[in-house]
């Protein structure tokens, strides 16, 4: 089998791969010119991340492709159904990267409480000279401990994030469409376990209990969070979104931040991926990554070995 990794694949996915027989390409193909180099390398498996599409026109260009490979959780830069039609087995590695989106939404919140998303930027500019001022400005930062924390969407991803808050003590609901309480095991390094049961609510009880709420959920371009739900939420909540950008519509929540009534937000994703607005990027309220939410050496390495389990498990070398 020749296999494309067009975004890339860790390198004990490439070896498992290599071992079993298979010839792994790394070479980078430019979007315009992945139909043709994937027909004229008799390319079997295309892998992808999020960068590449892999759409009907290179699906139908491409008769001799098997499989195609996301590496991480959603596939919408994938044409799945099409390609399932056309006899192409699509898979993903939905549990590969949840333990490093969850660690990402912490670090998002931890660093919102205590400004940090802001000094960073104020303090290679005035930490010299207004010291003071800014020491006063941060001083105010509250804790997560004993706050409440609604996570839309409980799936794989979702649940890690809620050992980690019950973890620093928070308090945990969800909302998520299977309408049932979902039962976790927090399981620590010393071998020690125990059960945790949290309330799945609906959609307006859990924005309007929330001090913090995250998105966790499938679809792009299909707005969850706009300015009726923002409104909903407590006033001086926080809200984060890892999951898909045009889950929260931005305009609305800029003039929420802006208004006060949501003290801050959090995007690892943005509407117009990857050329996010301006007035986003440069709002003090907003804690920004660039789509890093699976981008840990652990979580790659994850995805690597997952990716090579299911190619080696599906077709012979």
């Amino acid at each position: 089998m020749k296999i494309l990794a067009n975004d890339g694949i860790a390198a004990n996915g490439k070896e498992a791969l290599e071992a079993a027989g298979h010839e792994v390409l790394e070479t980078k193909v430019a979007q315009e010119q992945l139909a043709n180099y994937i027909a004229e390398n008799n390319v079997d498996v295309v892998l992808v991340r999020s960068a590449t599409k892999i759409r009907k026109d290179i699906i139908d260009a491409c008769p001799n492709l098997k499989m195609i490979g996301r590496g991480g959780v959603g596939m919408d830069n994938i044409d799945v159904e099409y390609a399932r039609e056309k006899g192409i087995n699509v898979f993903n590695t939905p549990a590969s990267s949840s333990q490093s989106v969850a660690e990402l939404v912490m670090a998002h919140l931890w660093g919102m409480v205590r400004f940090l998303h802001d000094s960073n930027r104020q303090m290679p500019l005035e930490g010299e000279t207004k010291f003071k001022d800014l020491k006063k400005a941060y001083g105010k930062g509250s804790e997560l401990s004993g706050k409440t924390i609604g996570i839309i969407g409980c799936g794989r991803i979702g649940q890690a994030l809620a050992k980690m808050a019950v973890g620093v003590g928070m308090n945990v609901i969800c909302h998520d469409r299977n309408g049932e309480n979902v039962d976790i095991t927090l399981t620590f390094a010393n071998g020690a376990s125990i059960d945790y049961s949290i309330e799945n609510l609906s959609m307006d009880e859990l924005l309007a209990k929330s001090d913090f709420v995250s998105l966790h959920v499938s679809g792009a371009g299909k707005t969850i969070i706009g300015e009726a739900e923002l409104k909903k939420m407590k006033k001086g909540s926080y809200i984060v979104n890892t999951a898909r950008g045009g889950t929260i519509d931005e305009v609305a929540l800029l003039a929420a931040l802006e208004d006060g009534h949501i003290a801050g937000a959090a995007l690892d994703v943005f509407v117009n991926e990857p050329n996010p607005a301006m007035q986003v990027l440069m709002n003090r309220y907003v804690s920004l990554s660039p789509h890093i939410g699976a981008a840990t050496v652990e979580a790659q390495d994850r995805i690597g070995m997952e990716i090579a389990d299911i190619i080696n498990e599906s077709v012979p070398a």
